[in-house]
């Protein structure tokens, strides 16, 4: 397919947008046992060491970066996006290139900075700040396509905006299992 032929294709819809964010972090989950779960229980039960929180967060950020640059730039697609058939493109249609997604990657992560704000306001606890992690990365971070005031067919997120970067929906009949 062609750069071209990509740029023709519209973007997500809402929903769509928000079930793919909840099956990539499903996804996520088995991503972060394998690569954190599992090497921290090591070093828990051998050691008797664990990592403080900055260094754990730092880590986690950075596991889940690679998991999403290095799909971003190879396919485009995540594992959820290619269920869902969104695909990344950039602004010219051409898969991203690294520092493409990498930037992308930090713009897509913004959605922290309210969390964490909500988080001191609230003084939230425990469930509390899982479930208000879950609301506004699942529902109210999507809502930015509707800032997008250019034509509903072409509306984009505030991190692709910032990224300089596309999502679209593939049609059905582009798709292939392989």
């Amino acid at each position: 397919m062609t750069p071209a032929e990509l740029n023709t294709f519209p973007a997500p819809q809402f929903w769509r947008r928000v079930f793919c964010g909840m099956y990539e972090q499903l996804v996520l989950l088995g991503v972060i046992a394998l690569t954190f779960l599992l090497p921290n229980l090591g070093l828990g039960l051998l050691f008797g060491v664990s990592l403080p929180s900055w260094l754990t967060f730092l880590y986690l950020y950075v596991i889940l970066g690679v998991y999403f640059v290095w799909y971003w730039t190879k396919s485009g697609q995540t594992l959820a996006m290619q269920t869902w058939r969104i695909r990344m493109i950039s602004s010219g249609g051409f898969n991203l290139s690294r520092r493409q997604a990498i930037w992308r990657y930090v713009f897509g992560s913004l959605w922290v900075v309210p969390c964490v704000v909500l988080q001191w306001l609230f003084e939230l606890q425990k469930w509390q700040i899982i479930e208000m992690l879950l609301a506004v990365s699942l529902f109210l971070w999507p809502l930015s396509i509707y800032l997008h005031r250019v034509s509903p067919l072409l509306r984009q997120g505030l991190p692709d905006r910032l990224g300089k970067t596309r999502l679209v929906e593939l049609p059905k009949s582009l798709v292939t299992l392989k």
